[in-house]
């Protein structure tokens, strides 16, 4: 635990690294941290891959540039194995989403005291660290990709199929449409609920515990837990980046299709 953390009680130290650097309130609140956090590993993505892209070669490739081909072909034989129609948008969102989301995730694995106490010194009271353990920005991906299911299933089916896809699966009845409507109503909504939510709760529940071992621990016992966590939450870290990723393969894929 850092010198001003140790002024603190255990639960004023861990309320302290939950609180984010807000504007407004209630509702319209603005989380400042986790928007420039995220924005600037967006950009940082960007970056990287141009470099990439213009160091590309038919010769012998360098280390960077391995790793960014093995990337491109893990995601691109990712989508052919799941996206069967042709859209030339999946393959880069895909992309995107997974270097993204990833980006963000691998701040967890900073030291918990390392850019809050940065911050503070620069006279920023709070400062969380890992965006997607906010769930106002996974919710923010997740609506993105809930309207890109809609924009699909209208553009391709157009409106009145895409009602009939709504009211006569999975019952061929009539005088079930109403219910059908029902059932597949609450099946499109859950899906960027549940795409928002599974990333925000993995990702809070792994930036907690981090919190809990530097708060509720001596400093010297920290390496003895953190480390062994954070080797394991490296796994984390990449499969709900994988999964994000997959889903929206998956939710777009299911909106191009007819039954």
């Amino acid at each position: 635990m850092t010198g001003s953390a140790e002024v603190m009680t255990s639960q004023e130290y861990i309320a302290h690294h939950l609180t984010f650097l807000e504007v407004g309130t209630g509702f319209w609140s603005i989380n400042l941290d986790s928007i420039a956090i995220s924005v600037f590993l967006g950009v940082l993505m960007l970056y990287l891959f141009r470099q990439a892209a213009k160091k590309a070669t038919t010769g012998v490739p360098g280390k960077f540039l391995c790793f960014v081909e093995i990337l491109l072909e893990f995601v691109d034989g990712t989508v052919k194995d799941i996206f069967h129609g042709k859209n030339a948008l999946i393959a880069p969102l895909a992309l995107t989403i997974f270097g993204w989301v990833f980006l963000m995730n691998l701040m967890d694995l900073i030291p918990v005291d390392f850019l809050p106490e940065t911050a503070k010194a620069l006279g920023i009271e709070h400062f969380r660290v890992v965006p997607t353990a906010d769930v106002n920005i996974t919710m923010s991906m997740a609506l993105g990709v809930f309207f890109l299911i809609l924009f699909y299933s209208i553009k391709l089916k157009g409106i009145s199929g895409f009602a009939k896809e709504l009211t006569t699966q999975p019952f061929d009845n009539p005088l079930l449409y109403p219910v059908n409507f029902v059932l597949e109503l609450i099946t499109l909504i859950s899906k960027p609920i549940s795409l928002g939510l599974r990333l925000f709760g993995n990702m809070y529940a792994g930036e907690l515990i981090f919190i809990l071992i530097a708060g509720c621990f001596p400093w010297w016992s920290e390496w003895l837990l953190s480390v062994p966590w954070a080797i394991f939450h490296i796994l984390i870290i990449t499969l709900q980046a994988f999964i994000f990723m997959v889903l929206t393969i998956v939710y777009l894929s299911q909106a191009s299709e007819d039954h």
